[in-house]
């Protein structure tokens, strides 16, 4: 496969209403069917509102980078450094056209690459995932494994309930 399809772009604060757009479809479409009525508007607005989106950046450092196949916004995914060694991928979406196609795992190398470049090492990445994802496949495909599990409250009667999952990197 041609991989100079696949580009990335460190997000700017002028790329935010992109990112906003990308997360308005592809983050109901993968939560949809799994979350109870009601959990995805209000995650949409906690997550994915202009205000939040610049609290994550500009205050609690948040590294959101989007990625374009043959030139078209293809998904997004954004790192947070937590610590020594400890990084989480807080988000990693793609649209769905985009799926299947290796630009999802691109865009975990990309990660990876990331934190190599910005962490001494060893160094853990890790990844709240929802426990009915099917993502939860193509994250293990990944290398990563599941460290931890727990029901997360988020607000408004809502949880979160996630595998923690993580990838050790050397």
């Amino acid at each position: 496969m041609d991989f100079v399809m696949i580009t990335f772009k460190r997000a700017q604060v002028e790329d935010l209403p992109l990112i906003k757009q990308l997360a308005e479809i592809a983050f109901p479409q993968t939560y949809n069917s799994m979350l109870p009525d009601g959990q995805v508007e209000y995650m949409m607005e906690w997550m994915y509102s202009m205000e939040s989106l610049l609290n994550q950046v500009n205050e609690q450092g948040h590294i959101y980078y989007l990625v374009y196949y043959k030139g078209e916004a293809a998904g997004y995914f954004s790192l947070q450094h937590q610590g020594n060694w400890v990084w989480h991928l807080h988000r990693l979406y793609l649209l769905q056209k985009f799926q299947k196609l290796a630009v999802g795992k691109e865009m975990v190398k990309r990660a990876v690459e990331h934190i190599r470049a910005n962490s001494q090492l060893p160094a853990r990445m890790e990844l709240n995932v929802n426990r009915e994802n099917p993502a939860v496949g193509f994250y293990t495909k990944m290398g990563m494994y599941k460290a931890s599990q727990g029901d997360f409250p988020i607000g408004n009667g809502f949880f979160m309930t996630d595998y923690i999952m993580a990838l050790d990197i050397i």
